[in-house]
């Protein structure tokens, strides 16, 4: 008897003290201010960015600027009249381009940064750059003003980048080859 009687005692103060427990509280809680924070500090660098960019556009009476849907700007320097193919997905795009500091000094030339090949949509370049090269055409050569966040963004590039930098990017696109696998 009293061998039962040991697993029912066993078995019940098992029950007993898990019936007794309480979750335990989270460490830390969020009331999210942090986020708040955050968003408002990144319209305050946007609209910072903004003022700057549109001094720089109203200097240069000399072109015209075109504002994209993605929130960068850019001039031709060469443009291309003719009804010619613009990059698309998997093409591959030969290209030349310089960076530049939001005061027109150079971060980066032509010589820098090499002639690059770049196979559209499919390699990670900076953000402007992925988009900005898809507007262009075979022999034109574009200007773009990039906000920091098309550009390398709150990080930079841990050389001569620095963090929320905007930047202007002049571009060559000197060749294009289509991607003949997508129909």
């Amino acid at each position: 008897m009293k061998m039962k009687i040991f697993p029912l005692l066993i078995i019940s103060i098992f029950f007993i003290s898990c019936s007794q427990q309480q979750a335990r509280k989270p460490i830390s809680q969020t009331n999210g201010n942090f986020i708040k924070e955050s968003i408002e500090r990144n319209k305050i660098l946007i609209a910072k960015e903004e003022k700057l960019i549109d001094a720089i556009i109203k200097k240069d009476t000399l072109k015209q600027y075109i504002a994209s849907k993605k929130g960068y700007w850019y001039k031709y320097i060469v443009k291309i009249e003719e009804n010619t193919l613009h990059p698309k997905k998997g093409d591959i795009a030969y290209f030349d381009y310089e960076i530049n500091s939001i005061n027109n000094t150079a971060i980066y030339s032509k010589e820098d940064l090499k002639p690059q090949k770049y196979i559209v949509d499919k390699q990670n370049i900076m953000m402007g750059l992925r988009d900005g090269i898809k507007l262009m055409k075979k022999g034109e050569t574009v200007t773009f003003i990039f906000p920091s966040h098309m550009a390398f963004g709150y990080h930079g590039d841990d050389n001569r980048i620095n963090p929320n930098e905007p930047l202007i990017c002049t571009v060559s696109l000197n060749d294009l080859k289509q991607d003949t696998t997508q129909k």
